[in-house]
Order: C-alpha cells, then structure tokens, then sequence
C-alpha cells in the first residue's frame, strides 16, 4: 500500500461519517484518533506526541518536523501494523529504534534526511513487508544493512545518492520481490550484491551513472541470460555513462568484447626518503588504469604496539568513514606527522581496480642531528675511577617502555657493559691476591696495612687505588662491628701492632675489617 492511501481512506471515512467525533478519549492533543488509527500529520511536531493510544494499529507522522526518534519513545506501541514517518527531518536511526514493533508490516521513511543506516537500525521488524527509504540522502549501504527484515518484500531506495553497494549489503533478503534502485549513482554492482535475493520478481536499475566496464559484463549477460523477466521495458534501458566511447549506449546492445578494463599501474617518486625526526612527511602515489584504481598505502613490517601507523588519504578529497579514503581518486597520498625512529621502514602503495592490482615499495630513512645523536648515543664505558651511580631505566619500567627503540637499545648496551667490566674486575682482582699469597715476597709482605674508610662504602675501582707503592693490600675498618674490649698490645714505637704507618686507633677497642 501506498504512503498516501491510508490518509485517503480517513478523507472517506470523514465524509461517510461528519458526525463521529474526530477527538476520541485518550488521544494527543491536536491529533485525530478513529478506532485504532491516529492521525498526528503536518503538525509541526518536533517528537513523537505522548499519549498515543497503546492499541493503536496505524499512526500517521507524516510532514512534521521530527528530526530524531528518542530511545524508547515507540516502545509501548507494541500493537501498531503502519508507521508513516515520511516528510520529516530524520537524520539517522538509532540501533533499535523499533525493536518493540515485533508486528509492523508498513513502514515508511521517504522524503527523510538519512545519510546512512546503522547496523541493527531495523532490528525487531521481523514482520515488516514494505521498507520505504525513497527520497533521503544514502550515499553507501553497508554489509548486513537489512539483516534483521527476514520477510520483507518491498525495498524501496529510489533518489538517493548511493554510490556503493556493498557485496553483503543486501544480506537476509531471501523474500524481498521488489528491490527499487534507480535514480542513484551507482556505478556498478557485483554479482555476490544480488544473490541473496532469491525471490527476486522486479529489478530497477534505470538512472544510474553505469561504467560499462569488465566488473560489468556479468550484469549483462545474466539478464540476457534470465535476469530479462525482471526488468520492464523501461527497466531494461540501462544506459552507459562512461567509458566515453560506450556512453548514452545500452548495456544489453553491448557486446561482452567491448567491457574491458585497464589493470593499474604505480608510479612513486623517489622510492627513498630520508626525513628528519619530527619532520611531517607527504609522499604522493599516483596510479593509472580504466577503471580508475583506489590507491592504498600500508606499512609492510607489522608495527609494534604502541608505535604510529601511516594515514592514508586521497589527494583532494576527505577521507572516506570506515575506508583508507574516497575510491576513484587515482592519487594516494601517504602522511606522516612527527616523525620517529618508529615510521622508519618499508611501505608499499598498492592500486587496484576490477582488471587486478598493482603494488611498488617505498622506503623511509630516519635522520639523527648531531645533537639528537648524542642524546641517544650510550655513555661510554667506566675505565677507572669511581663507578657512576646515575639512575638506569629499568627495562620493565614504565619509563623505559616509553622511550624510542634506539634509546632502549643504547641502555641496553650500557647496562651490559657496566655489568661485564665489574665482573672483570673482580676477576682479576682475585687472581692477583692468590698469585700474592703464593709467591714469597719480600720483607715486611705479610704486614696489614689499615686505612679507615668506614664513613662510606668502597669499590674495587678504589681499592686498587688505595694499594701502596709496595702492593699491600689495604682494607677498611667497620667500626660498627667491635670484635673485643681491649684493644692490642702497643709497639715500642708507640703504635699498634699490624697497623700502617700514620694510622693512629682509638684505643682499647678492636675492630672487624674488610674491604
């Protein structure tokens, strides 16, 4: 049934009866109600009225002012058969907004300013058999638009904008019978698009800018083959709009020979960058071909967590939503704001169309400045003298996962090299005390020389500063560590047994030592 016949029959039913009362009890405000109809249409109503009848069966919305469905706000109109919503401001469907219309069968949205239609929009209208979306403003249909309308078998999406079709678009159609789709611009549609569609019985295709092309021979040869009974006459004259030697000609007086394709061809120049760290960077891939390629860049190493990924956008153009850009440009352009280390690497533009693909690399240089290079270069290695107690960034730190791949690898370095030569050290500190010990020295060789460094902790590096002109070994006392009360016996001299020379203890007490 037409949008328009239900109000026809309300002018009737006011004729037949001008003495029943238009303002039944129970109904909006300014709205008419008749048994289980209201009508609320060209009001100027901005939401859905409240009080509307919950058994109401038919309600008119038409030619008002709504530009949004609230959630919720048709969710005690469990009963209703027909919903007309046609010539309002609708800019988008919410998921669910008819979930509790489990029985509506009529629903109709022409003349609205829908720009897309998200998935789960018709989700609940598992009864519904006509869906009017004539007259918005569609420019794509996504996979599984129309999943959730199992029985539907009146599509409705003539004058819109719709320049894709996805392959799945049409999904769960298996009882559509009507699928209205001129006066768009439509391109081309493949095969898989209308397969879910096995209870087709009319097709409308007319008024669309076809490209007459390779991805088109299909349609072609399938409605000569079969597809010609559900096509009208008028239907059947799909004219061609490019490419210019096939315009203003009919697909079906097309020979399959003159559908041809052009595989693309790539062209980046140079195929090597070197760019300075925080540079931006705009590099232009430019492909050929008929028809004309979709341009794609992507970088060929997986990056890292965490580490920038290239953007993609068509030169001229905004880039398209859920796409690497808008189809049909010829030109890629690969952006990279900020350089790091990180964007360093291979890339690779691919172009593709129906007659196949083609695909060229591009490789990225990261330049370090003289001083950006000392910032990242490791610290050079103690040799002698004391052991540097900088701080080191952990490598399971925060902090350190934060820091650029070089500089990671450059602490790395360093913490390897710190640890190798104390090792070392003590090596051959070792193998000089049991050499010592074994070989006879001369006089006075197993005197103890003491020096008190007890107000802070020693290192090799310094012991081996600490050794006399003779190769004593010295040692530090730990005075906090008294070993007996009474201290040693004094020498002739005056100074303690055992003890160097100049190095006066603090009689009577003994002392552990140790280096």
């Amino acid at each position: 049934m037409a949008p328009g016949a239900p109000t026809l029959l309300l002018l009737l039913w006011l004729l037949w009866f001008p003495d029943f009362p238009p303002h039944a009890a129970g109904c909006p405000a300014a709205c008419r109600c008749y048994s289980a109809t209201v009508e609320c249409g060209a009001l100027r109503l901005r939401v859905v009225p409240p009080g509307i009848p919950l058994g109401t069966q038919t309600l008119f919305l038409q030619d008002n002012s709504l530009a949004r469905l609230e959630p919720g706000v048709l969710a005690p109109l469990t009963a209703l058969r027909r919903l007309y919503l046609h010539n309002n401001s609708l800019r988008a469907l919410e998921p669910g907004a008819f979930r509790a219309q489990s029985r509506l069968l009529e629903l109709a949205l022409t003349g609205n300013r829908l720009r897309g239609l998200r998935a789960g929009a018709f989700a609940g209208l598992a009864q519904l058999r006509a869906l009017y979306l004539a007259g918005n403003q569609l420019v794509q249909l996504l996979d599984f638009t129309f999943l959730h309308l199992p029985r539907l078998q009146e599509l409705h999406l003539q004058e819109n904008s719709i320049e894709l079709l996805e392959d799945q678009a049409l999904a769960g159609l298996s009882s559509l019978a009507l699928l209205d789709l001129s006066r768009n611009q439509l391109g081309t549609i493949s095969r898989e698009a209308l397969q879910p569609l096995a209870s087709l019985q009319v097709l409308r295709l007319t008024e669309n800018p076809w490209r007459c092309d390779c991805a088109l021979h299909w349609l072609g040869a399938w409605i000569k083959e079969g597809g010609q009974r559900l096509l009208s006459s008028r239907d059947k004259k799909i004219m061609c709009a490019e490419p210019p030697r096939l315009a203003l000609q009919s697909l079906l007086d097309i020979s399959g020979s003159s559908l041809i394709c052009i595989p693309p061809s790539v062209h980046v120049e140079p195929l090597e960058v070197t760019a300075n760290l925080g540079e931006d960077l705009r590099v232009a891939c430019q492909a050929s071909g008929y028809p004309q390629p979709l341009v794609t860049w992507r970088k060929v190493a997986q990056p890292r967590e965490g580490q920038p990924r290239a953007q993609v956008q068509p030169e001229g153009r905004a880039p398209r939503p859920g796409g690497p850009g808008a189809s049909d440009t010829g030109s890629g352009m690969l952006f990279l704001t900020n350089i790091t280390l990180a964007h360093a690497g291979k890339y690779e533009c691919e172009a593709s169309n129906a007659g196949g693909a083609a695909r060229v690399p591009f490789q990225l240089l990261v330049n370090l400045s003289q001083q950006q290079q000392l910032q990242l270069a490791p610290p050079p290695p103690p040799h002698a003298g004391p052991v540097s107690h900088e701080p080191l960034q952990e490598a399971g730190s925060m902090a350190f996962r934060a820091l650029g791949l070089a500089t990671q690898t450059a602490i790395a370095a360093a913490i390897a090299l710190l640890a190798l030569t104390a090792l070392l050290l003590a090596t051959m500190i070792c193998r000089r005390r049991r050499k010592r010990k074994k070989a006879p020295g001369p006089p006075g060789e197993g005197a103890l020389f003491v020096n008190d460094y007890s107000d802070g902790p020693c290192t090799f590096a310094q012991l081996e500063e600490l050794r006399d002109e003779r190769g004593h070994e010295m040692f530090v006392i730990d005075r906090s560590k008294p070993l007996f009360a009474e201290g040693p016996t004094e020498a002739a001299d005056g100074t303690a047994a055992g003890l160097g020379q100049g190095l006066p203890l603090q009689p009577p007490a003994a002392y552990e030592i140790h280096c």
